[in-house]
């Protein structure tokens, strides 16, 4: 086990939120869009939420790992078709104060940009103040490393003894071939971080590029509104029309992301966090695996919140090899359940399907998606000692192949609900990209009469 989370009140600090409203606003920092921005308290256990009221209805879209999907340079929250972006800094501000649940209005896709730091929202919540609450904050304490990499760039929480978090980032913009124009010097900063030194040592910093950068986001239609310097941009010459506000801040803004991205996880983060050359991408899987190796309360099964593959084997008949769940991330109520399905090389259907070229059937994708539709169905206890049996599939389609080392994320929405039959929406994606869906019925039927 990589991560362990801990809410003993008598070890951890209370849940905090904001004292007042805050409102906020000003142009998106990549789409140029004017937005108003509001902060509002919220109860212990709302978590950090984010709610589109230009839309109606609005759309909540809670700020975990779990919605976020793989941009570039940025970080995008989802659900369905409606998207927040850009939400880094405005998360990172939150998690460095230590603020676990506020309600964030927005009526635009993206918040305000402002300078490209986290300094406004920072002095903007620290005027009006920070509430402790009555409920203690749920903290992910590392028990081992966890850490992602690819290629150059590499990303890890190790454990630590001194209690808080430790940081270091290791900032190296080399070109790949090996050459270095020297705009932006090699440059590693590594700090303590309370909210006090975030405050004053990470939130201050901007977000940076290279000219040419800043040139091709102009052509992608994106910064278009900004004028020299309104973000750090590194001319031949170093900073244009600007003057930096640390020498490393680039490595500082490169912590800032950090923070913001990590507070998808939806915990405060204790030990040490390192990375070099990482960015969103590497931050957010990180993210996914410091959740995925959260430890499972078995007293959870009936609240809705998580299954290991031992309460999956208690709720569901199937075994190897029809047991396509591996575990369920999230199970609310009877209304929606997230889960995933690895799927490996050794899986047995892989010796007489396509084995040349290991394709995982479409009809098995189905089944794993049917399975955690069951799980989501059979979670209440007006169907305890009911078994959910499959009635019928409609709208099945098939969107892109899945082949060994891809993880499937299944979804599964209860849709309508008539006595004993229930109706599911089910979908399975693989990194963000949607692999199949379906809508499936179920009937449920008393245990004693399966045979």
């Amino acid at each position: 086990m990589n991560a362990s989370s801990s809410s003993n009140p008598q070890s951890m600090v209370s849940q905090r939120t904001v004292a007042a409203v805050i409102e906020l606003e000003g142009a998106g920092l990549l789409t140029g869009e004017h937005c108003r921005l509001r902060l509002l308290p919220a109860e212990p256990g709302t978590g950090r939420v984010f709610v589109r009221t230009d839309l109606e209805p609005a759309v909540q879209i809670p700020a975990l790992v779990k919605f976020a999907r793989r941009a570039e340079r940025r970080t995008i929250l989802e659900l369905g078709e409606v998207r927040v972006q850009t939400v880094e800094h405005l998360l990172a501000a939150l998690a460095g104060l230590e603020i676990d649940n506020v309600r964030i209005e927005l009526d635009s896709t993206e918040p305000p940009g402002f300078d490209g730091s986290a300094q406004v929202f920072v002095e903007a919540i620290l005027e009006v103040g920070i509430v402790d609450q009555d409920e203690p904050a749920a903290v992910l304490h590392p028990e081992n490393l966890t850490a992602e990499s690819e290629e150059q760039a590499l990303v890890g929480l190790a454990p630590s003894k001194a209690g808080g978090l430790e940081v270091m980032y290791d900032l190296d913009y080399s070109r790949d071939d090996g050459l270095d124009d020297g705009r932006i010097q090699r440059q590693s900063v590594a700090l303590a971080l309370t909210p006090e030194i975030f405050a004053t040592e990470i939130a201050p910093a901007r977000t940076f590029c290279l000219e040419e950068e800043a040139e091709a986001l102009r052509q992608a239609g994106l910064g278009r509104h900004h004028r020299e310097g309104d973000m750090l941009v590194f001319g031949a010459d170093g900073p244009i029309a600007t003057e930096l506000r640390f020498p490393e801040e680039p490595a500082r803004h490169k912590i800032l992301d950090l923070i913001g991205d990590l507070a998808l996880t939806g915990r405060r983060i204790q030990g040490r966090l390192f990375a070099a050359r990482s960015g969103h991408e590497l931050n957010r899987r990180l993210a996914l695996s410091l959740v995925h190796d959260l430890p499972v309360d078995p007293n959870l099964l009936r609240e809705g919140r998580a299954m290991d593959i031992r309460s999956i084997q208690r709720a569901l008949p199937h075994r190897y090899p029809m047991l396509l769940v591996d575990r369920v991330l999230e199970l609310d109520g009877d209304q929606k359940a997230i889960g995933i399905k690895n799927v490996s090389i050794n899986e047995p259907f892989f010796q007489g399907h396509y084995p040349n070229v290991p394709i995982m059937p479409g009809v098995l994708i189905v089944e794993a998606m049917a399975q955690l539709g069951g799980l989501l169905v059979s979670n209440t206890v007006d169907n305890t000692g009911k078994t959910p049996v499959l009635l019928s599939l409609d709208g099945v389609k098939i969107r892109k192949p899945v082949t060994p080392g891809d993880q499937l994320v299944l979804e599964a929405e209860t849709i309508q609900v008539r006595a004993r039959i229930i109706s599911v929406r089910c979908r399975a994606t693989v990194a963000g990209t949607l692999a199949a869906e379906a809508r499936i019925r179920f009937m449920l039927i008393e245990e004693d009469s399966v045979d």
